[in-house]
């Protein structure tokens, strides 16, 4: 009697294949031509005429920042003047013991990068992109170019520097004079001032950190929070979810 055949078994492993993750793909700056519209918004280009921006736009290119890059040291070597399309970035320098000291913040429609432009000497300070950025970059010889061939671009110029003087000043006499609780309450009143509305009282919208706050005014978190706390008790101030309402502005001074 013959044995029966053996069946043929066919096994089949399930193989998972994992598929890549794709990469995000960036969004695309704008369009080159889209510039000149771009550089209408900018204060230190206001006056110019159409034809004039145009010039300019043809030297100009996008650069685009995620939250947290490094724009530029202090010390580097670069020269190009940058106008704030969208997003914000801050200007800092740092102390001996490292400390970060911010020096000021820069949103849409400004400008920074001017003074190494202006005197060819290295970076005074660095810049980082503190949220995501949207930046038109102009090169220092085109910048001094139009700053010859434009008066009102020149004009503003002279009112950006006397303007960074005036904050300098303020801010010297602060450290001079002034206590960190004084500090922090006159920090806190420059911004109230800044956004003060109707009556004596102003909304500080986004919410004041403390840590920045510390770092304008060369003192701690923690005294911040402590004469921020205080503030409150005295009904001076008030926080509402994002925004710092300061209820009364004069008991600020």
């Amino acid at each position: 009697m013959d044995k029966p055949k053996a069946e043929n078994k066919l096994i089949v492993k399930a193989v998972t294949v994992k598929t890549p993750t794709p990469k995000p793909v960036p969004k695309p700056a704008p369009p080159s031509d889209s510039i000149v519209q771009v550089l209408t918004g900018i204060r230190l280009l206001k006056g110019l005429k159409p034809d004039e921006l145009k010039k300019i736009a043809t030297h100009c290119r996008y650069r685009r920042f995620s939250a947290h890059d490094q724009i530029f040291d202090r010390n580097s070597s670069t020269s190009d003047v940058f106008f704030v399309v969208r997003g914000r970035v801050r200007i800092v320098n740092y102390s001996l013991s490292g400390r970060e000291i911010t020096l000021d913040d820069v949103t849409q429609g400004d400008h920074f990068g001017e003074l190494s432009a202006i005197d060819g000497e290295p970076r005074s300070a660095g810049v980082r992109s503190m949220t995501d950025s949207l930046i038109v970059a102009l090169p220092r010889a085109d910048f001094l170019e139009a700053v010859g061939n434009y008066p009102a671009m020149a004009l503003n110029i002279m009112k950006s520097m006397a303007k960074i003087i005036r904050i300098s000043t303020e801010r010297i006499m602060d450290l001079s004079t002034l206590g960190a609780n004084n500090r922090v309450h006159a920090d806190l009143l420059r911004q109230a001032l800044a956004c003060k509305g109707e009556g004596n009282e102003a909304k500080i919208n986004p919410m004041p950190v403390h840590g920045e706050i510390a770092a304008r005014v060369s003192t701690t978190r923690e005294t911040v929070a402590r004469v921020m706390n205080e503030l409150a008790r005295k009904n001076i101030i008030e926080r509402k979810k994002d925004i710092l309402v300061v209820r009364d502005i004069e008991r600020l001074r």
